[in-house]
């Protein structure tokens, strides 16, 4: 039998299955796309809600059991907003980025903040970026945690999230379902979690998030904009934990909590951050709040870091 007998035969093969992951691709897409859409929608009514009852009842409509809010370290969300006793400014913001996992049930917004002082003086007002993880529970969409940054000055809320900004991230992310293959996806996203808190110890803030961070991560921190891609990340984590920290002092990472997408490659962690010997009135003391996607190379890495200090 000539070699040409079986070349047309294995062609064919070779074209149906490229044509076939062609089209799977073209699926996921469309549909990580309309998981993306409805993320956009859910966070959107949130902001709308809040403006129109008042943040109080729009967080009770809104947040999911087991959800948390960043006090002194994570608080429980609903206990807080339940109080009669709870007070706080009112609130406006909107999304300029947005990301969602394949199964379309865990996903992040973050968008420029707007703190509306009581009094009639809008020089009063502060300005930040909100960073809210969510969870879709059935058809609803629930809040899960948020984390605020403050930035001196004026940000515009003239803003709107664009799919392309998360496609990079995306395409740097596993195909769903790799970490069943040998071990409890949690765990080891804990331990990543936990080998990134003491890395920083040994590398430093800017080393620490090259290693564990995307080529395209996302650094939140107060006082400044957010910062994109490996090296501006980096560079901006590195100095902030530089200015914050005595170069001798060691951190240590207390993670509360964390969770992962049905698909498995996308999680959350949360939890405080400080160094060695801090207490109420001195020392580095910040809440955090990250956002992990399993890469390609089947290793968890930093999609979003924020952190804000207490």
């Amino acid at each position: 039998m000539s070699s040409n007998y079986l070349l047309g035969p294995v062609l064919s093969m070779l074209l149906l299955a490229a044509a076939l992951a062609d089209a799977a691709e073209d699926r996921w897409q469309g549909e990580q796309y309309q998981y993306w859409l409805e993320l956009e929608a859910a966070d959107q009514t949130y902001a709308d809600r809040s403006l129109e009852i008042g943040r109080h009842q729009a967080f009770l409509e809104f947040l999911g059991q087991g959800s948390v809010v960043f006090r002194d370290g994570p608080v429980d969300a609903l206990k807080l907003y339940s109080s009669e006793s709870f007070s706080g400014n009112e609130i406006s913001w909107e999304a300029h980025y947005i990301d969602v996992s394949r199964a379309g049930d865990l996903g992040l917004s973050a968008g420029p903040l707007l703190i509306i002082n009581p009094g009639e003086d809008p020089d009063q007002d502060l300005f930040g970026h909100l960073i809210s993880i969510w969870r879709k529970q059935g058809i609803r969409w629930e809040l899960m945690a948020d984390l605020a940054v403050l930035i001196p000055g004026y940000l515009s809320m003239d803003v709107q999230p664009n799919f392309d900004d998360t496609h990079p991230v995306l395409e740097e992310t596993a195909a769903p379902y790799v970490a069943m293959a040998d071990t409890d996806p949690m765990e080891t996203l804990v331990q990543a979690d936990l080998t990134f808190g003491r890395s920083i110890n040994f590398r430093g803030g800017r080393r620490a998030l090259l290693r564990w961070g995307m080529e395209n991560s996302r650094v939140y921190l107060p006082g400044m904009a957010p910062a994109v891609g490996a090296e501006d990340a980096s560079t901006v984590y590195g100095a902030f934990l530089d200015t914050q920290l005595e170069a001798t002092v060691p951190i240590s990472l207390n993670l509360v909590g964390g969770y992962i997408a049905a698909s498995q490659e996308l999680g959350y962690t949360y939890g405080a951050m400080q160094e060695e010997g801090a207490t109420e009135e001195a020392g580095f003391r910040a809440n955090y709040l990250r956002l992990w996607r399993l890469t390609t190379t089947e290793e968890w890495r930093i999609a979003v870091e924020v952190l804000s200090p207490y």
